[in-house]
């Protein structure tokens, strides 16, 4: 999901640009040439559409049965297509370099406002969930107990919370995160080693494919649709690797390409975890996995390292909309680093109250997701290309996409809402 921020300069722009008379996109540093080739480009959009979501596909197939799977390429099909439009919306006017641009030139200053704090939410959240992933397989590989500390009862997995976030602080008061780029510029070989890691553990490590599973579960299909959503949630960075590529034309087949390869990558590690543990499978699949094979511990460690290493780069684009929110004789050095402190507090808070990790994704899933990869996209191009007003074959897609995603958001938000809740 968010690691597409490691290649992205499109979420480090105010909300709205900071003069009246500024023109779309020209509030944008735009950090990248036209001279990344299409293969670059590729390995960049897999990147961003390759993330955590992998973990959590074998829950998602569990929760709606094996038909949901469809719904699996189906949701695939929707992002591709709706990557597709961003892309049309982009050759309409050269000034545009990110994704809130789009939303400005379709609505004016509240269409960039929508869509960058959909964008901003949406990190925010994800933030959350990595504290709460490594919470959950830190806890379940050091199973400690509670502790007692000054009167105060912590949970193993509250403190390892507690603690990761102590890890994670310095990185989030960086100026440069340069370095931090190039390690979480690691989504597809992560997202490989763990799908070979597992299917190891399955194969040769005794766990095998014993579980036949269901082949629908109704009640659990808004669920299994929020989490697969979730998974195709990188077009914000769409925009910047469009303007990157030293061949515009060849967008399309990129595009195709990273969505190809990344879908085959979520169903096989759908289909491996359904198939390893049935109904029993984890909201992620490595809290499953046995802790004595080395094949289950590379793939754990792997999952622990990618968060640590990707926080910042999701919290920075926050922080910065919030500095830009201030005063200029308050944006220093040390308001940067209270805002970062504060940022990561709050999500602590947030972690520790919500623990909930597939609930939390699904939601994300449901509420962002399907609005910033699916509704979003839609409606701008409506408004930029004006094909509404001849209602063709084109626009009763469209229309009939949103429709679908309007329905898609509210019943994966209301069930998610509805399992928080009843956890809590």
């Amino acid at each position: 999901m968010a690691e597409y921020l490691s290649n992205s300069s499109s979420l480090k722009v105010p909300l709205l640009p900071e003069r009246e008379d500024d023109k779309v996109g020209h509030a944008i540093d735009d950090s990248h040439s036209n001279t990344v080739s299409s293969i670059r480009t590729c390995f960049n959009g897999l990147n961003a559409i390759s993330g955590v979501g992998i973990l959590s596909v074998p829950y998602a197939l569990a929760s709606g049965g094996w038909l949901s799977l469809g719904l699996l390429f189906g949701i695939a099909a929707v992002a591709f297509y709706t990557g597709t439009l961003i892309k049309k919306c982009m050759d309409t006017n050269s000034n545009l370099r990110t994704y809130p641009d789009i939303g400005e030139l379709a609505f004016g200053k509240i269409g960039r406002l929508i869509i960058s704090v959909s964008m901003y939410t949406e990190l925010y959240l994800v933030s959350i969930g990595f504290l709460i992933l490594e919470g959950d397989n830190l806890s379940n590989i050091f199973p400690i107990g509670e502790l007692h500390i000054a009167g105060l009862a912590i949970s193993e997995k509250q403190l390892f919370v507690i603690l990761v976030a102590l890890i994670i602080l310095p990185t989030v008061w960086l100026d440069n995160l340069s370095l931090l780029s190039y390690v979480s510029a690691t989504g597809v070989f992560a997202s490989f080693v763990i799908i070979l890691s597992i299917t190891w553990t399955a194969t040769f490590d005794g766990v095998g494919f014993h579980q036949k599973g269901t082949l629908v579960n109704w009640n659990g299909i808004p669920t299994a649709v929020s989490l697969y959503a979730f998974c195709y949630c990188a077009h914000p960075v769409f925009p910047t690797l469009y303007n990157s590529m030293a061949n515009k034309h060849h967008f399309f087949n990129v595009l195709l390409v990273c969505f190809f390869l990344a879908t085959a990558g979520y169903a096989s590690m759908a289909i491996i975890g359904y198939l390893m543990f049935g109904a029993k499978v984890e909201s992620q699949v490595t809290l499953n996995l046995p802790l004595n094979k080395v094949s289950s511990q590379l793939a754990v460690y792997i999952t622990l390292m990618n968060p640590i290493s990707k926080f910042a780069l999701m919290a920075t684009p926050i922080i910065n909309a919030l500095k830009d929110l201030l005063p200029r004789k308050y944006k220093n050095r040390g308001t940067s680093i209270l805002i970062s402190t504060v940022l990561v507090i709050s999500t602590v808070i947030v972690a520790l109250t919500i623990p909930f990790f597939g609930d939390l994704m699904s939601l994300v899933g449901a509420f962002l997701s399907v609005t910033a990869s699916v509704m979003l996209p839609c409606l701008c191009y409506l408004k930029i290309s004006g094909i509404y007003k001849k209602f063709g074959c084109e626009a009763v897609l469209i229309v009939a996409i949103i429709i679908a995603a309007i329905a898609m958001g509210i019943s994966g938000t209301y069930t998610s809402l509805k399992e928080i809740i009843h956890h809590m």
